[in-house]
């Protein structure tokens, strides 16, 4: 079993925090003759380039992993599906991912993404049946406050409700479902993060093979392979994302989700200094209210979950300790 290390752990997260918050700015970079799809594509299979040679080392000289494993065929064949399916769903939100910082703008966008442990708590209330704590429902109220205050431009009124705002929540909400339906793999099979991500690209580039194909044409794809600076712009957004998706495996090794999560929740602040910087984005008010807000509430979840699970703990003990005096 690998030695926990926090300050590793939380030296990933940091990384983490950084690349989440840059890779809207690349993305927003690409030039504007290529569609959202065709760089969901391309980026894909550059990230899908860039996991081989992990993959080959640790296959030589490291843990074969689910390579390695004599599984039942029942569960051989379920891990099979949850691949394909989950593969299908993170080539999906790529491409919603890319799309939605397009249309939404870089700073609107990586807020939103910020919506993810909205919908972690409803599939923990829905499937797990874990009730939630008054505290954990108010900064889930006020995340949801602060969330409809920038989709409506800081209006409040509906009609001023964007729906590239509201295509860019949708990202959190395929991550979720994603991770959720994955967690069984992880916690039932050798499978190593380094495999699990080579898997999880491997179908979504395939997936968007499939779909850029029906859409555009196998022409586009030759087409775009012979712009360079299109092709730049794809390696390394294929690069970054594929560092991100390592970095966060290994950090959530050494350390619990909640305190990598915390690291990383200002990541929106990263993007917005570099949209100023780059992109000449002109931050609105609106924009920097909803980010504290959403900030405050996220920490105000981390927290109260975090707060949840030590009293579940003590109450634990205490009744272990009754039990043996009795």
């Amino acid at each position: 079993m690998m030695r926990k290390s926090p300050r590793i752990g939380i030296t990933l997260a940091f990384i983490c925090l950084f690349i989440l918050g840059v890779m809207p700015i690349i993305s927003n970079s690409r030039p504007n003759s290529f569609d959202a799809l065709s760089f969901a594509f391309f980026l894909s299979l550059w990230q899908l380039v860039f996991s081989v040679p992990l993959l080959v080392w640790e296959l030589k000289f490291s843990d074969k992993g689910i390579f390695a494993a004599q599984l039942p065929s029942r569960l051989k064949i379920r891990t099979i599906v949850i691949i394909l399916l989950t593969g299908i769903i993170f080539g999906l939100s790529t491409y919603v991912y890319v799309l939605a910082v397009e249309k939404a703008g870089a700073v609107s966008a990586v807020i939103a993404i910020q919506a993810y442990p909205l919908f972690a708590i409803l599939w923990e209330t829905l499937f797990l049946k874990r009730r939630k704590t008054s505290v954990e429902l108010f900064f889930t109220f006020i995340l949801l406050v602060a969330l409809y205050f920038l989709a409506t431009k800081g209006t409040f009124r509906i009609e001023g409700l964007s729906f590239w705002f509201l295509l860019a929540l949708s990202i959190p909400f395929l991550w979720s479902v994603a991770h959720v339906i994955i967690k069984e793999v992880l916690d039932k099979t050798p499978i190593t993060p380094v495999q699990i991500t080579f898997f999880r690209v491997l179908v979504s580039t395939v997936f968007l093979m499939i779909v850029l194909i029906i859409v555009d044409g196998p022409a586009s794809i030759i087409q775009s392979i012979g712009e360079v600076s299109f092709q730049k712009i794809a390696i390394v957004m294929g690069f970054v994302y594929y560092v991100e998706l390592i970095n966060w495996f290994y950090a959530v090794r050494h350390v619990d989700v909640s305190v990598a999560s915390s690291i990383t929740a200002p990541s929106p602040v990263v993007t917005m200094l570099l949209a100023i910087m780059f992109l000449n984005v002109e931050v609105e008010t609106y924009q920097l209210i909803a980010l504290s807000i959403v900030l405050l509430s996220v920490y105000g979840l981390l927290f109260a979950g975090r707060r949840k699970a030590v009293v579940s703990v003590s109450f634990d003990a205490e009744q272990v300790r009754s039990g043996a005096e009795s």
